[in-house]
């Protein structure tokens, strides 16, 4: 299982129109295959950085997923909106797989 995780760096005067994106990815993503976690916007501190959060089984999973999300009409609306509203200013996508497991005490 690979976790990824997006940040962004948003447009602080678009926080709505971020948080209006990630309630349309809560419908897609899920629909097209990924286990999505959340979404987060920011509420103290930095005001510029919210997260996008998700697990796939694998990175061929993965591109199967996002191909999915390209066909889907939400996602393609949701890309659009984003492009006409201009509130990403920079996205980098990170996989990382879990090291920790299991957590608690296995006694």
């Amino acid at each position: 299982m690979l976790t990824c995780i997006i940040r962004y760096h948003i447009d602080p005067t678009k926080k709505a129109q971020f948080e209006e994106y990630a309630r349309n990815w809560g419908q897609a993503i899920p629909r097209c295959g990924a286990d999505l976690i959340g979404y987060y916007a920011p509420h103290e501190g930095s005001s510029t950085l919210a997260y996008g959060i998700y697990n796939v089984a694998s990175l061929a999973d993965y591109e199967a997923y996002r191909a999915r999300l390209a066909a889907d009409p939400l996602g393609r609306e949701n890309y659009e909106f984003a492009q006409k509203e201009k509130f990403l200013l920079r996205e980098d996508r990170t996989f990382l797989k879990l090291a920790s497991a299991p957590h608690g005490d296995e006694a």
